[in-house]
């Protein structure tokens, strides 16, 4: 069983909780451990980038998130169209997302 809950959309696969990717995998536990190895991946690169003068901005992030799940997911570093939970928590509503987005980026 996935961790995500959703509303029925075209980001997920016909009658599953799965996200559509890449490599077509169907397998709920297989699809969390490629992308946390993805995450591990990323946070590397993260580190080795790091530098005084890299700007946190927006920009950065979804380039992060784009080049952390491209390989697994089309929609990588784009922001949701859809709302969605994980667990019990619900993640920022998608028609808020980009508003919300540039107010906390601009308050850092």
């Amino acid at each position: 069983m996935s961790k995500y809950q959703f509303q029925q959309s075209d980001i997920y696969q016909p009658g599953t909780d799965l996200p559509i990717n890449r490599l077509n995998i169907d397998d709920a536990e297989i699809l969390h451990e490629i992308e946390t190895q993805l995450l591990q991946q990323a946070y590397q690169t993260f580190v080795s980038e790091l530098t005084a003068d890299t700007r946190l901005d927006e920009a950065y992030f979804q380039s992060l998130h784009r080049r952390t799940f491209d390989s697994l997911y089309a929609w990588a570093g784009q922001y949701r169209t859809r709302d969605m939970v994980k667990g019990g928590s619900m993640f920022c509503r998608a028609t808020f997302l980009p508003n919300e987005a540039r107010r906390i980026f601009g308050e850092l």
